[in-house]
């Protein structure tokens, strides 16, 4: 279980991101705010040293990253499967024996906005890949485990024709949401 209390501040998740500028500039994002970043495989480039030395990420020790070998290893790994539910102690009235942290999942075809979402610490912001956003597989894991609508969107109220925003652009301004929740700044 999770234990809430020295939970990163979030948890930002990136499945099978395929540019990694975009993963970089979110590893920055992650450090800045106390986040731990999940990438979950399989991912469009290399994260090994040498590649991070390639690409100029000298930051990269301070980044809190775990790599997932696959969707069912982060699920796994991170307890998030739909039988991990929250339960409470009958004997203690009102007493929670386990936290169960909220999955927001990030999609450009959701219609309730980022802001209207209410973020805790250790929660888990998750985002698709570039090209294509989050899949359906992965939409509906999720709507399994949850009984809410758990997806969001980042308004663009600019123009029709901007379909997505950049991702690294996206992480960061729900990062920042949670943060100004979470600490109440």
């Amino acid at each position: 279980m999770h234990d809430h209390a020295h939970a990163p501040l979030l948890h930002i998740v990136l499945i099978h991101p395929e540019i990694p500028n975009n993963t970089g500039n979110i590893g920055r994002t992650a450090a800045a705010l106390g986040c731990r970043l999940h990438v979950v495989h399989p991912i469009g480039f290399e994260m090994d040293e040498k590649a991070r030395r390639r690409a100029s990420l000298d930051y990269w020790h301070l980044v809190d990253c775990v790599e997932h070998a696959s969707f069912e290893a982060f699920v796994h790994s991170e307890h998030l499967e739909p039988r991990d539910v929250e339960t409470r102690d009958s004997e203690h009235e009102g007493a929670t024996r386990a936290v169960r942290p909220q999955v927001w999942l990030f999609s450009s075809h959701a219609s309730r906005p980022y802001f209207s979402a209410t973020f805790s610490r250790g929660d888990y912001l998750v985002f698709g890949k570039e090209s294509t956003g989050l899949d359906a597989a992965t939409e509906e894991f999720f709507k399994r485990r949850d009984t809410t609508d758990h997806r969001l969107t980042i308004p663009m109220p600019g123009s029709t024709a901007i379909r997505s925003l950049n991702l690294a652009t996206a992480v960061a301004i729900a990062s920042y949401e949670g943060y100004r929740q979470i600490t109440r700044v």
